[in-house]
């Protein structure tokens, strides 16, 4: 049986822009608004169902001792002091963020390439979800993402685990212009032999 076509969802696809996290404000989704869309993003293909992610939302108090821990791990590690500003100030001027936990379970059969994809993929699906809920949203990582020591102080992460993506979610205050696109002929091989 075929699938029925949807092309109102493949037309928000095709035109769909993350929202800069320095424009998205609050309101921010509420507990019940937000349900819905992690339920959606929860719905990404998963190998041998392993749920090999998690949700950490982040809000008011959290996001600031983030934005403080940021500046003191990013010290201690000598970043930049530039990137260590923007860094720190990700947290601090965020309203929402949703916090992708890639959390590989042990797998005979998944390889944890196969887990830590499929985190990826619910980035992708909960971006989609809040803006086709009509927010705004982006996804983004840098280095606390992959910092052991961060992880463990600022999300009491066990080792093995990273944070996939930072889903920043608000209000949108513009509309960025779109960028421009990969070049599909140049990125796609046809084979039929």
């Amino acid at each position: 049986m075929a699938l029925t076509p949807h092309p109102e969802v493949m037309d928000f696809l095709l035109t769909r822009r993350s929202r800069p996290a320095p424009t998205l404000t609050g309101p921010a989704p509420d507990r019940t608004t937000l349900m819905p869309i992690l339920e959606a993003a929860a719905r990404t293909p998963d190998h041998g169902k392993l749920e090999p992610w998690r949700f950490i939302v982040l809000e008011g108090a959290a996001l600031t001792r983030l934005a403080d821990l940021t500046l003191k791990r990013g010290t201690a590690k000598a970043e930049p002091e530039e990137k260590l500003a923007k860094a720190a100030n990700h947290f601090r001027t965020a309203h929402q963020i949703v916090a992708v936990i890639a959390s590989p379970q042990p797998s005979e059969k998944v390889p944890a390439i196969e887990q830590h994809l499929s985190a990826g993929a619910v980035c992708l699906a909960l971006l989609n979800a809040a803006q086709a809920s009509g927010w705004g949203a982006n996804w983004l990582t840098g280095w606390m993402a992959m910092d052991p020591e961060w992880l463990r102080e600022g999300l009491s992460l066990q080792a093995g685990e990273f944070v996939a993506g930072f889903i920043h979610i608000g209000t949108q205050t513009s509309t960025p212009p779109d960028r421009p696109r990969p070049d599909l002929e140049a990125i796609t091989t046809w084979v039929q032999e």
